[in-house]
């Protein structure tokens, strides 16, 4: 099926297009109507990590010696007298915050810790997924957005994660042409792309309706057997009256040959409910559609997700039952063994 990303531009655009809700401008519906739910999620709770950080805030605020307001007053008087900030006091900081007030401090943190270790390497620990997700807890997408495209903070944003779930932050409030910006900022900065990024841009720019990005970032992302691709390829095929392949298509995906291992296609109810409107005035095709999706709902490849759906659910986390044996574990300044706590983004 990887052939489909041969087929012309206009094609996949007629395809991308059918899948709108009537009256719905772009070329997905609003994240109000999509089917799964009032928001869309593109990157996994493994991503996004928002209640692992939540548990930790609780666990840094029962443990913390003296108030709150007394850790923060020191924090002020030591930015008022040019004290150092140590890493430890940071990553304190954006445990405690809890309003847009606290971030106002954050900021100021991070500009001086920034300014006092941009040429160090911090390879041990990364600031940035974890103001992300303070945003992201807050709802301030504003303050995220502001940081990460600040050029005096170069350096502090150097990882994916943090782009990534700013991106879905903007996408989740259909803020797709400011999602767009950060996705650039991304290049400008030189953070390399995940798998992630390219799923967010593929989304974003499906929703700005700028095929040939989407297109190009669609290639690189899909696997030929992913069940967005399956059903988008069908689309394709729909839009270029090529009936009697796709009966071909169904064939092979009903094909009782193939190991159990193999991953089967899925194919859209509404999909193929398009296939059989194209199909019903050959009798010989409707015939044959028919019985193809008989054996299709018998093996359970059918879903009653839309494809507009299937591309902004939540996707499951992959997680490895396998110990990660390449994980780094010493520090690269001090050679000593790394806390578990600061592998991890």
């Amino acid at each position: 099926m990887a052939a489909a990303f041969r087929y012309p531009k206009q094609t996949l655009l007629q395809a991308l297009r059918s899948t709108v809700y009537p009256g719905v401008g772009g070329l997905g519906s609003t994240c109000c109507s999509c089917p799964l739910g009032a928001k869309r999620y593109l990157l996994t709770d493994n991503i996004v990590k928002l209640k692992e950080f939540q548990h930790k805030k609780v666990a840094i605020a029962h443990n913390l010696p003296g108030t709150k307001e007394n850790y923060l007053r020191k924090l002020e008087e030591k930015l008022t007298q040019n004290k150092l900030i140590l890493k430890g006091e940071l990553r304190t900081l954006l445990h405690l915050c809890e309003s847009r007030d606290d971030v106002e401090l954050i900021k100021k943190v991070i500009y001086r810790y920034h300014a006092e270790n941009r040429n160090i390497t911090l390879g041990e620990y990364k600031f940035g997924p974890l103001f992300m997700r303070l945003c992201y807890e807050l709802d301030d997408e504003e303050s995220a957005a502001e940081l990460i495209k600040d050029q005096h903070l170069r350096g502090f944003f150097s990882d994916s994660t943090s782009f990534n779930i700013l991106m879905d932050m903007l996408f989740i409030k259909g803020k797709y042409k400011s999602a767009l910006e950060v996705l650039i900022e991304m290049k400008n900065q030189d953070v390399k792309f995940s798998k992630d990024t390219y799923v967010l841009a593929f989304a974003i720019c499906y929703k700005l309706n700028q095929v040939e990005k989407a297109i190009s970032i669609f290639s690189q992302i899909m696997k030929p057997e992913s069940i967005i691709c399956t059903n988008l390829n069908i689309m394709i095929h729909i839009q270029s009256n090529m009936l009697k392949t796709l009966i071909e298509i169904l064939k092979d995906a009903t094909d009782g040959t193939l190991s159990k291992f193999v991953k089967k296609h899925e194919f859209s109810e509404e999909v193929l409910a398009k296939l059989r409107e194209k199909v019903k005035d050959v009798p010989t095709l409707l015939a044959r559609f028919d019985e193809l999706y008989e054996k299709l709902h018998t093996n359970g490849q059918v879903t009653t997700y839309t494809l507009d759906a299937l591309l902004c659910h939540t996707p499951k986390d992959r997680k490895s039952h396998v110990v990660l044996l390449n994980k780094r574990t010493v520090s690269r300044r001090t050679f000593q063994p790394l806390s578990q706590s600061l592998w991890a983004e």
